[in-house]
């Protein structure tokens, strides 16, 4: 019982130190995608915004969807053609 009681402790431990680290990652790359708003470094329209924002709704329902156990079909890789 003890043994179980420790596994369980140590997936949950395991579990909120990657949770942490993946999420404050994700959350920093979004957000030097905001970056790219800067028009004077950068040239791009508005189609490229919503395929942007609707790529990163995409990949955040994905993972809602794998917690929820309603997992779908993976997505591809994203591409903005130059």
């Amino acid at each position: 019982m003890e043994a179980e009681r420790t596994d369980s402790s140590d997936r949950r431990t395991k579990f909120a130190t990657l949770a942490s680290k993946r999420v404050n990652r994700a959350s920093h790359a979004i957000k030097t995608i905001g970056n790219l708003s800067n028009r004077s470094n950068y040239d791009w329209t508005e189609q490229d915004v919503k395929k942007i924002i609707r790529e990163l709704r995409k990949a955040v329902k994905e993972v809602e969807d794998r917690f929820l156990g309603t997992k779908g079909p993976a997505s591809g890789d994203f591409f903005i053609k130059p």
